[in-house]
C-alpha cells in the first residue's frame, strides 16, 4: 500500500487539516502517516481556540521514523504555524526524498488578498524556499502573489495567471496549480494548472456556490495528491478535485449546514472512486 506522509496540523473539531486529509487519502486507498504540527482544540477560524504547539516534538517523530527506515510515496505539506516549522519541513524533505516520490506543498498563506493572521514577510520567504523543493504547489490565487512579490492581485487577467503560473514554476515545481483563478464567467469558479514538463496550461470551471467553507483547500490538495499517487494526469487530477470540492460544497450549502463546520465531506467520499460524469478541463492557448 501506498503511503503518504502528511505533515498538517490537527483539529478537535471542524474539518479542516488532518480531519480532511485523512478520510480522503484513506479513501483513496493509500495509508495516511501524520506528522502533526500541532493540535487544536477546534480549528483556527473559531473563537478562543486552544493550541498545542507541537513544534518542539516534530524533529523527534522524524528521527524516529529514520529509525524505522520509513518510506512515502508523497510528502505532502500544508498549513505551518512558523519560519521554525518550515525550516524542520524542509530537512524532511531532503531527509525523505527519493528518485520515486514526490512533494506536494499547499502554501498556505493567505486569501482574498491579504495574509492569513500571524502571517509575516519572514514566513512568505520560508514558504518560498519550502515550495523550491516541491514537485507540486497548490496556492490560491492571494498566495500565488505573495510568493512572487506582487502587491495586488484585484484585477489578475487568466493570461496573467497563467503567467503566474509559469514563473512559479521556473522556481523549482514541476506542477503549479492556482485555485480561485480568475473567469471570464462570475457564475462560475476556476482553477489553473501549469506544466513545466510539456509547457502546458489547463483549466477547469467549476460551479460558483454563493458560500464559503474552512478547509477546501485542504481537500483540493488531498485529492491532487491521491489521484497523481494514482497515476493520473495534471489535468484529470484537477478535474477530479474540483469535481470532489465542488460537489462538497453544494452538499454542505443544500443541507443549510454550520459554514464554520467546514464542508460535509463524509456525505461526497463516494465521488472519489466513481468515474467523473464528463470531463471539464480543456487547453489554455496559452
Amino acid at each position: 500500500m501506498k503511503k503518504v506522509a502528511a505533515i498538517h496540523d490537527l483539529s478537535g473539531y471542524g474539518r479542516a487539516s488532518l480531519t480532511v486529509a485523512i478520510p480522503i487519502l484513506s479513501n483513496m486507498g493509500y495509508q495516511v502517516c501524520p506528522l502533526p504540527t500541532a493540535i487544536l482544540s477546534a480549528h483556527s477560524e473559531y473563537k478562543n481556540f486552544r493550541c498545542l504547539d507541537l513544534t518542539d516534538h516534530m524533529t523527534s517523530i522524524i528521527e524516529h521514523w529514520k529509525e524505522l527506515h520509513l518510506s512515502f510515496h508523497a510528502l505532502y505539506s500544508g498549513y505551518l504555524a512558523s519560519v521554525k516549522q518550515m525550516d524542520i519541513v524542509s530537512r524532511f524533505f531532503d531527509d525523505f526524498k527519493t528518485p520515486d516520490n514526490f512533494i506536494l506543498v499547499d502554501p498556505v498563506l493567505g486569501d482574498h488578498h491579504q495574509l492569513y493572521p500571524g502571517m509575516d514577510p519572514l514566513m512568505v520567504e520560508g514558504m518560498r524556499r519550502l515550495c523550491r523543493k516541491a514537485g507540486i504547489i497548490t496556492p490560491n490565487l492571494t498566495e500565488a502573489a505573495f510568493l512572487l512579490g506582487k502587491n495586488d492581485n484585484r484585477h489578475v487577467s487568466l493570461r496573467e495567471a497563467a503567467d503566474w503560473c509559469k514563473q512559479l514554476s521556473h522556481e523549482g515545481p514541476e506542477y503549479v496549480i492556482i485555485t480561485s483563478a480568475p473567469s471570464e464567467n462570475e457564475k462560475n469558479t476556476n482553477t489553473i494548472a501549469y506544466s513545466r514538463t510539456d509547457n502546458r496550461t489547463w483549466q477547469v470551471i467549476g460551479d460558483y456556490i454563493p458560500a464559503s467553507y474552512p478547509g477546501t483547500g485542504d481537500a483540493f490538495a488531498s485529492v491532487i495528491t491521491g489521484c497523481l499517487l494514482n497515476g493520473d494526469s495534471l489535468p484529470e487530477a484537477v478535474d477530479r478535485a474540483v469535481y470532489f470540492v465542488n460537489m462538497g460544497i453544494k452538499t454542505t450549502f443544500n443541507y443549510n449546514c454550520p459554514p464554520l463546520d467546514g464542508i460535509c465531506q463524509e456525505k461526497v467520499l463516494h465521488y472519489l472512486n466513481e468515474p467523473l460524469p464528463h470531463s471539464r478541463y480543456e487547453l489554455l492557448p496559452f
